[in-house]
């Protein structure tokens, strides 16, 4: 067979490759791509919606925006949901993973180790409404769980955690943050699996204690699996809403909005649906940015691990 002939097939194999791509392109053509220009486009008019006129606006909808109080106040609530989503979850899920991987499942055996697991993400697998409810009952000022306790070791003056301004945003974050632990617990609990067991076993026959091991070993063989959940509970976080619509309605005076609420507002009660796309679009451009300088940053990381 001649060399002509074997690059020939080459290229039509590997032209057929090309084939099995097609139905993802259609599918981000017709679910990302088509409905992202078509909000971009939306954000440069003045619109009610519906069969109302559109009205040319520019960047009109953009200027705005950067002088609206209520969107960097939404924008500031995103920073609370970054630690309620990303910060805090990660660290609890490093420790328990370590302890649950490490230390209490060479002593109770697997079938524990299962169980605790199943427990810690079972709110991951709650329809987000029942969650909603569910949080919106342990933080009622009358009858919540919280208060009660508060109430048995003889609090007076009980927090009103969904109508007080001040207390509104943390009550949100606490329900975030029990959504969110198991899932980073999952993730590095599969990551432990992959080390070695006999690293352990020298660290803790050189006399390593459970913290020494956990920062010498299992941070460092994890480190893969923590970018990956802190980059994707970051962009989560930057895209909250159904906890904020069930819990609190973005109140009260707006001390709980987020950007996705605040688009929600303005593209369903406001009738300001050119408005509402101008924040959707400033928010897409924003979590692009940090998924690309989180990627940047990882690339950089292992790229100078392997000169060293």
């Amino acid at each position: 067979m001649s060399t002509t002939s074997v690059r020939r097939r080459a290229l039509e194999r590997r032209g057929t490759y090309w084939l099995y791509l097609l139905p993802l392109a259609g599918g981000f053509l017709a679910v990302v791509a088509v409905p992202f220009a078509m909000n971009i486009y939306t954000s440069l008019f003045h619109w009610k919606g519906g069969l109302a006129p559109m009205r040319w606006a520019g960047l009109e909808n953009y200027t705005d925006l950067f002088t609206d109080d209520s969107f960097w106040r939404s924008f500031q609530n995103t920073l609370a949901m970054i630690v309620a989503i990303t910060v805090v979850p990660t660290i609890i899920g490093i420790l328990l993973a370590a302890l649950l991987f490490d230390y209490l499942g060479r002593r109770f055996g697997d079938n524990v180790i299962s169980v605790l697991r199943a427990t810690y993400y079972l709110p991951q697998v709650l329809p987000i409404a029942v969650a909603g409810f569910l949080w919106a009952w342990i933080l009622d000022t009358q009858n919540g769980s919280i208060n009660l306790f508060l109430k048995s070791v003889g609090t007076s003056s009980l927090p009103d955690w969904l109508g007080d301004s001040r207390l509104a945003i943390f009550g949100v974050m606490l329900m975030l943050i029990w959504l969110q632990i198991g899932y980073p617990v999952v993730i590095f609990m599969s990551a432990l699996q992959r080390v070695d067991p006999e690293l352990y076993e020298a660290a803790e026959l050189d006399g390593a204690g459970w913290w020494r091991r956990f920062e010498a070993i299992t941070v460092p063989q994890i480190r893969p699996e923590i970018f990956v959940v802190v980059l994707t509970a970051t962009i989560a976080a930057l895209k909250v809403f159904a906890p904020v619509l069930i819990l609190t309605g973005g109140g009260p005076e707006e001390s709980t909005i987020v950007p996705s609420y605040y688009a929600y507002r303005n593209f369903f009660e406001l009738s300001r649906v050119g408005y509402g796309s101008a924040i959707a679009t400033v928010m897409s451009v924003v979590i692009f940015i940090v998924a690309a300088v989180m990627l940047w940053w990882q690339h950089r990381d292992n790229r100078n691990e392997g000169r060293s």
